[in-house]
């Protein structure tokens, strides 16, 4: 029977970010889509509404946000999300719509995080 060696897990850094009124859990190096954001492709931008910072064992979190803690990002791009689909229905009416949406987001990859 093989034994199973313990590795060394590395500490990665993470942050929880707010913006567009949603949370994302975010490291350096990560591509995340979020909603619209008003920057032109290339820019680079700073979320400052940090809600939590872990490093390792270290962990501070924000009441609401943490202080000097921000994340800075990499505006890729813009792009279109899946369509939705919204059918209003009554019977013995004959009311129907079909009404379609795509959510318009900008993409960023995360540079840096700093506490």
């Amino acid at each position: 029977m093989a034994r199973k060696t313990p590795t060394k897990k590395k500490s990665k850094t993470y942050a929880i970010v707010e913006t567009g009124g949603k949370q994302y859990k975010v490291s350096a190096g990560d591509t995340i889509d979020v909603d619209r954001l008003p920057a032109e492709e290339g820019s680079t931008i700073e979320l400052d509404r940090v809600l939590l910072v872990a490093d390792g064992d270290k962990v501070s979190v924000g009441r609401p946000t943490v202080e000097g803690a921000k994340v800075i990002a990499e505006v890729l791009g813009e792009g279109k999300g899946e369509k939705i689909i919204v059918f209003k229905y009554k019977p013995k009416v004959h009311y129907r719509r079909k009404i379609g949406h795509r959510q318009i987001y900008t993409r960023l990859a995360i540079k840096e995080i700093v506490c």
